[in-house]
């Protein structure tokens, strides 16, 4: 499913036009990208959260050159879905 799916079937849904509802998801998507920039976790209470995750620096080899490298430490997003969201689909058939 793509954005453009999500916001027809929204729009189909809820009778409002695909524009509006396409400027509403866009700045849901920014709200939880700039929560997750500044580093707050962002949660959606039966759906699940986006995380900001912290990986350790490691020590990796590049295979070609026979090298070794370090990946410094840094953060990525992760999301994490709630318990009923993974049941639901677990019991999906």
């Amino acid at each position: 499913m793509t954005k453009a799916d999500i916001v027809n079937e929204v729009a189909k849904a809820t009778g409002l036009k695909k524009i509006a509802v396409q400027k509403v998801i866009e700045c849901f998507m920014d709200s939880v990208k700039n929560s997750l920039e500044k580093g707050d976790n962002v949660y959606l209470r039966g759906f699940g959260s986006f995380i900001v995750k912290e990986r350790a620096e490691k020590t990796a080899r590049n295979i070609s050159k026979n090298t070794t490298i370090v990946i410094p430490a840094h953060k990525i997003p992760a999301f994490k879905p709630a318990k009923v969201f993974v049941d639901m689909v677990k019991n999906a058939q």
